[in-house]
């Protein structure tokens, strides 16, 4: 957690004050259907909740495809084998 000078306290508090102010203008200037109307639509989208987690990818599968020209490399087959020492 990061302190915080009494300058930035300060200033934040009279952000909040003016987006608590512009908010409620804003309100002022729905009429009251429209402002029923996105009521509903807000607590809908806060009772549906946070989206789901993606699913899990099978094991070994990269998170996205490798860019053209940088696929990896296919392993190495040895055709003949080493020489051992002599």
């Amino acid at each position: 957690m990061s302190k915080r000078s009494a300058f930035n306290k300060a200033r934040k508090a009279d952000q909040q004050a003016r987006m608590v102010e512009v908010e409620r203008a804003w309100r002022g200037s729905l009429a009251p259907d429209v402002a029923a109307a996105f009521d509903a639509q807000v607590k809908a989208a806060k009772a549906r909740g946070p989206i789901p987690p993606p699913p899990d990818m099978a094991p070994g599968t990269p998170p996205r495809p490798p860019r053209p020209g940088h696929e990896p490399k296919p392993p190495k087959h040895e055709e003949r084998p080493r020489r051992g020492p002599r």
